[in-house]
């Protein structure tokens, strides 16, 4: 049995990174006798550009080895070299996950199979940056044909432009969703920190990733967040983590009956149809800045070029998605409609 179904919600806890002795034996004593299944911490921590901390190395390994003694609980922390994965089997690591910087990478990805293979360390397959799957499951096909028997994938978000989102990597639900669907077997967690990038987001996200039928989470958390020294927002104080875990509902496993199946599918459903609703909420709110820069410049409300340009495009978009135009007319209209009404209502 694969270990990370070993319990209903598999919780992955600890820092963002290993920072110092102290701080690790107080995660230790923690987590002891918890609901904590897993204590993760980075010890490799190359930040997007230098000058930052970026891990304590080897030490920390040494760390996390006084963590698993103290706590009785698995250890694990992220590789993205061959020469780090020999470290993780030598100072004895339960697990290992590859970060989203280096799944995007297939000839990195491949070096780390190459190393990971003949051993018995249980490795996790974060999403990469961008939102491709084939990316992702590529990166898991290549540590499932190493031979690894324990293996697991992470959902951490996806990097975006969009600076009106108010996630640090936006969740897109749906390629996670398609992974379950080609991966029955496969473990997935969600990394609600990086996905949220801040705790007032966690509990939210945690609860919709359970209600999705994700096996687990991973949630970063530091006894003294404001002093964390990478990632202070999105770390909880250990307080809190168990405070949001017993608050989680967990839901009933599909037996695989009709209803149940039904049941999934419509949870599938919610959690899609909040994304839309979310996005148009904040379509609303651009039009409201456009309603003011017309008003600003004596422009016309409606521009029937625009209008065309609309339609054209959404219907083209529509076809590459298998939609019916005659839809996709019903609905933007209905959009465009509430777009002028709020238009006028501002110009008013």
């Amino acid at each position: 049995m694969n270990i990370f179904s070993q319990s209903n919600p598999f919780i992955i806890a600890g820092p963002c990174a290993a920072e110092d002795e102290e701080q690790m034996q107080n995660i230790a004593h923690s987590f002891k006798n918890t609901a904590v299944n897993m204590i993760r911490a980075g010890v490799w921590k190359p930040r997007s550009k230098p000058g930052f901390f970026e891990g304590r190395g080897e030490i920390a390994l040494q760390w996390l080895q006084t963590v698993k003694e103290i706590s009785g609980k698995k250890v694990c922390t992220e590789i993205a070299t061959p020469e780090q994965i020999e470290l993780a089997l030598k100072y004895d690591l339960d697990a290992v996950w590859i970060g989203a910087r280096t799944t995007v990478n297939p000839f990195v990805v491949q070096e780390l199979a190459d190393a990971l293979k003949g051993s018995k360390i249980a490795v996790l397959v974060k999403n990469p940056i961008n939102p491709d799957i084939e990316l992702w499951s590529g990166a898991i096909e290549r540590i499932q044909k190493a031979g690894i028997e324990n293996l697991a994938a992470i959902h951490r978000g996806f990097s975006s432009y969009d600076s009106t989102s108010k996630y640090r990597n936006k969740p897109n639900w749906a390629i996670p969703i398609e992974l379950k669907r080609r991966y029955k077997e496969l473990p997935i967690f969600c990394d609600a920190s990086h996905i949220c990038g801040s705790i007032e987001l966690i509990p939210s996200i945690s609860q919709r990733a359970l209600d999705l039928d994700f096996d687990g989470l991973m949630l970063e958390t530091h006894p003294n967040p404001a002093a964390a020294l990478s990632d202070a927002k999105q770390q909880l104080t250990p307080a809190a983590l168990f405070d949001l875990i017993s608050k989680l509902t967990i839901r009933e496993p599909i037996d695989g009956s009709t209803q149940d199946e039904i049941e999934h599918i419509r949870q599938i459903i919610d959690s899609l149809d909040a994304e839309v609703v979310d996005l148009i909420g904040k379509r609303m709110d651009i039009v409201k800045s456009l309603a003011i820069l017309k008003n600003k410049n004596n422009m016309p409300i409606y521009q029937v070029d625009r209008w065309s340009e609309i339609i054209e495009s959404r219907t083209n978009w529509g076809k590459k998605n298998d939609l019916d135009a005659d839809f996709l007319l019903k609905l933007f209209e209905l959009i465009h409609d509430k777009s002028i009404k709020t238009q006028i209502q501002i110009k008013n």
